[in-house]
């Protein structure tokens, strides 16, 4: 009975484990996942205090649901319940594009488990994050050339001397233009790391040239580009190693402390050397001799780990393996990361011109099915009423002229065209005492008056039937516009946000080709039904061209002259 009552109130705990809610005010949550095992980015060892930075889009995020300035945005641990310091570099509600920081306590080595959440959709909530709590004491200078007012340092502590040039859509978000022109920034007047001490840097760069630039320039100590090589120098030496490529982001970092100074090429080490950190100064340099973008240059008064800078720069590249995103709401949470099923994502991820175009094509299929329908039940109808009445007429002998006074064949568009022939005999008094014997000319005149009518009931067989095939050639065509519309936004929001990766993009290519779908789905019903009525269109049609000879016939051997 102690088991029993054991393993109840285990199974009853486990919808809730599985749909735990941090607050119920928010509607929707992105559940993020750092996958440090070796299907991801595998690391060693486990890093604190890490600082990780966060994409959001229409993929992964509901900006329907946000305030307009994100000012609802809370960061959660993946217990659910602790909450996470962050800062918001960008929310751009109207482009559904956003950029976090967030800096996570621990994140294990060898695990898929790492997980927290960005909370949204309280309309209610006051703004809570602040610049500065998206990074650990250590870091002493994050620059991020963002869009915000004041535009320069995350931290609040400095600003770039003179104006500042800067590319909208970077690598996270707004980066800096290098022009060949130094980048200046007047510190403090005490130094921000002491001589001697500990430090760690790091910043992207994409250069149009590689072969000659000074990336950094910090009182003693210098990060060069020589020949496409990175060179770090000091007061009593240099350390160089690890190539780096022209025209595209590569992140670039330096660590000094113990005597020792590595450098790394987007979070790898590529070089190590005997080399003491220098005095620095007040007067901070970036990108001088250098054209093209920079991004993200952080600096920190203490020694990041190889496993740390490698989980901070996959957060901030191009999150292939490491990151993984997922939108979840109250009611289904707990899942995978497909919290909406397929289908919910792709219908989320439509853009307005999709709805439209799947608008169109909905009316379509239904004006085709009530065609398909309605013709259907029509021609079998009329093939069952075809058979009785010819049944009848052939039975006939001396009586031709009157079987309609028997019972009548309305579905029949045979019968009719038998009414249209005994309206024609009728006006030549045939089958009346002292009438005289058709003439060959009547006899066409009796043909022609009958084919008018067959004309008329073969074109009402007809009607509709366009409908179908619009249906058919159209449908498959609108669906196609609505993909490529669809594309082209996607794709343009991604340029817009800088960010390529494939949690970015799958959402909207996949709804955008929910379109096709739609297409496909009006073309082919109507393509298979057009078929069968085609079909039975055309042996409705032959039954009354056989009729029309074999009435005519009759007429002329029993009504006309010899």
């Amino acid at each position: 009975m102690r088991k029993a009552l054991t393993a109840l109130l285990f199974a009853a705990s486990i919808p809730a484990t599985a749909h735990a809610w941090w607050n119920g005010d928010w509607s929707e949550r992105t559940k993020i996942t750092l996958n440090t095992s070796s299907q991801g980015l595998e690391t060693r060892e486990a890093v604190n205090g890490v600082t990780v930075a966060v994409r959001l889009h229409s993929g992964n995020f509901d900006f329907a649901a946000a305030k307009e300035d994100g000012s609802d945005l809370r960061v959660v641990a993946g217990d659910d319940k602790t909450p996470l310091k962050f800062s918001v570099e960008r929310f751009d509600g109207i482009n559904e594009l956003a950029v976090l920081w967030v800096q996570l306590p621990t994140v294990l080595p060898g695990s898929d488990k790492n997980v927290f959440y960005v909370y949204g959709g309280n309309p209610k909530a006051a703004a809570e994050a602040s610049d500065a709590t998206g990074f650990d004491a250590a870091t002493v200078i994050a620059l991020h050339f963002s869009d915000k007012p004041a535009g320069a340092d995350q931290l609040g502590a400095v600003k770039p001397q003179g104006s500042l040039s800067t590319e909208p859509n970077g690598l996270l978000a707004a980066s800096a233009r290098l022009t060949g022109e130094p980048i200046t920034y007047a510190l403090s007047d005490k130094p921000v790391v002491d001589a001697g001490s500990q430090l760690t840097a790091g910043l992207w760069v994409k250069l149009d040239d590689v072969q000659r630039a000074t990336l950094l320039n910090w009182g003693g100590l210098t990060l060069n580009l020589s020949g496409g090589k990175l060179v770090l120098r000091g007061d009593r030496g240099d350390v160089s190693g690890g190539d780096i490529a022209a025209g595209r982001w590569t992140h670039v970092a330096l660590r000094l402390g113990l005597g020792k100074a590595t450098l790394f090429v987007d979070g790898t080490q590529v070089a190590q050397g005997d080399l003491a950190t220098p005095a620095l100064g007040s007067n901070l340099r970036l990108g001088e001799g250098a054209r093209g973008l920079m991004d993200e240059v952080q600096v920190a008064a203490a020694l990041r780990s190889a496993d740390w800078l490698a989980v901070a720069v996959g957060t901030q590249g191009a999150q292939g393996k490491l990151v993984s995103t997922g939108r979840e709401g109250k009611d289904n949470a707990g899942g995978d990361g497909e919290s909406h099923g397929y289908m919910g994502i792709l219908v989320k991820n439509l853009t307005v011109d999709a709805w439209v175009v799947i608008i169109i094509l909905a009316v379509m299929f239904a004006i085709a099915a009530w065609v398909m329908v309605s013709k259907g039940l029509l021609v079998n109808r009329v093939a069952k009423a075809n058979r009785s009445f010819v049944l009848r007429f052939r039975e006939a002998s001396d009586n031709l002229l009157h079987l309609e006074q028997q019972a009548p064949h309305p579905q029949s568009p045979i019968y009719r065209l038998y009414q249209a022939g005994v309206r024609e005999l009728a006006k030549r008094k045939v089958g009346e005492a002292g009438a005289k014997p058709l003439s060959g000319a009547s006899l066409d005149a009796v043909k022609a008056s009958v084919d008018a009518d067959y004309v008329r009931e073969n074109a009402q067989l007809n009607s509709g039937m366009v409908l179908l095939t619009i249906a058919i050639s159209g449908g498959p065509f609108l669906g196609l516009l609505g993909t490529v519309v669809g594309v082209m936004i996607t794709f343009a929001a991604i340029a817009a946000a800088g960010d390529v990766n494939v949690n970015a993009i799958a959402p909207g290519i996949a709804a955008a080709l929910l379109a096709t779908v739609a297409g496909l789905g009006v073309a082919i019903p109507a393509l298979f039904g057009y078929n069968y009525l085609a079909a039975q269109i055309k042996n409705a049609t032959s039954d009354m061209q056989i009729f029309i000879d074999e009435f005519i016939t009759r007429v002329a051997e029993l009504y006309g002259s010899h």
